[in-house]
């Protein structure tokens, strides 16, 4: 098992046997945590002792070890420390701080903690501090406005402004219906498959295919991607995003079969193409989202990619596990998914 635990902590864990098993691999956890603050971070002894005590206190509290824990837990034990406790906030948020990075580590392949728990418990340890239900909710967002996520409300009322616009040039026979359509299909794509605003200009026509699992979402199951990261000597990644919003499907069915065909060079592969054969430029959909975040007197802050961070957050916050929406947006760690739907910053 890679980098797992070594010294006292290891024999506590290799020598542990029914009924103590579970409060053996509990105890090497927080000493393998410890020892990967202080080689790693270069934390002092006593902020890892503190950090440790929190964790201790939250696994009372909960009355469960870590691979049973749940958000809920987190969700009741912000409220007995705001209303039972009435501890401050900016204690909340030093509690829920070495809970979430005590998570991180428990969580990561890389330390072995998931396998273990799986082979010892049928289950394994997750993030279970997000934005729901940390301090984070207890005010408004303190950050930069243009990094967080959009609420539903905001979503919806982009959207339908999108919409509109495509009404409006229709009802006055004006030059733009087609591009109004389609830049409303482009914000409802950005936001539904969680993408990037280089990852959606990208887009081919062909990268849409079936998914196996949902047959009635017919070629439109799965969306494949070329990232928007490059890492420096490799070549640019793909991944596939498995379609969850039928709502989203069935706007950009509409729009390839009766929109894009209208367009003089819809031969060509591009999911977004321009009246001169181009392809729908990033720079392009940032500036239309500007526009309408405008009209709309939404945060001047705001930027395409705060659609992005709402899927995320409202995925999560409906009950769909953290790993799954980290494989659908493309991040390399669980961890980036949990602090981009908490502070929405940029990946």
């Amino acid at each position: 098992m890679t980098s797992l635990n070594d010294g006292p902590a290891s024999r506590a864990l290799a020598e542990a046997a029914p009924p103590h098993a579970e409060k053996a691999v509990f105890e090497a956890m927080l000493s393998g945590w410890a020892r990967q603050q202080s080689q790693s971070e270069l934390f002092q002894p006593s902020t890892i002792r503190f950090r440790q005590q929190i964790v201790r206190r939250f696994a009372a509290f909960a009355g469960a070890y870590p691979w049973q824990w749940s958000a809920a837990d987190v969700d009741r034990w912000t409220t007995h420390l705001t209303t039972a406790l009435r501890r401050a906030e900016s204690t909340i948020r030093s509690y829920q701080a070495a809970l979430r990075l005590f998570c991180d580590y428990v969580g990561a392949p890389e330390y072995g903690w998931p396998a273990e728990c799986a082979a010892r418990f049928d289950t394994y340890p997750e993030q279970v501090c997000h934005d729901w239900n940390t301090a984070s909710h207890l005010v408004d967002y303190e950050g930069s406005p243009g990094r967080r996520p959009m609420t539903r409300e905001e979503v919806q009322a982009l959207l339908d402004h999108a919409d509109a616009q495509f009404e409006l040039a229709m009802r006055a026979g004006r030059k733009g219906a087609l591009t109004a359509y389609r830049d409303a299909t482009v914000f409802k794509v950005i936001y539904a498959w969680g993408l990037r605003c280089s990852e959606a200009s990208a887009l081919d026509l062909e990268d849409f295919c079936p998914h196996p699992d949902a047959p009635e979402l017919g070629r439109f199951g799965m969306l494949r991607v070329r990232s928007g990261r490059r890492v420096r000597g490799a070549s640019q990644s793909h991944r596939l995003v498995v379609s969850v919003m039928p709502w989203a499907v069935e706007a950009v069915a509409d729009y390839v079969t009766n929109i894009r065909p209208r367009y003089r060079f819809a031969d060509r592969p591009a999911l977004w193409p321009t009246e001169r054969g181009g392809r729908l430029r990033a720079r392009e959909i940032e500036t239309r989202f500007a526009a309408y975040r405008d009209d709309l007197g939404f945060d001047r802050g705001m930027t395409p990619h705060c659609l992005r961070s709402a899927y995320m957050t409202h995925l999560i916050e409906g009950g769909t596990p953290l790993r799954f929406v980290q494989e659908q947006v493309g991040h390399g760690f669980a961890a980036t998914t949990a602090i981009r739907t908490r502070l929405g910053t940029n990946p």
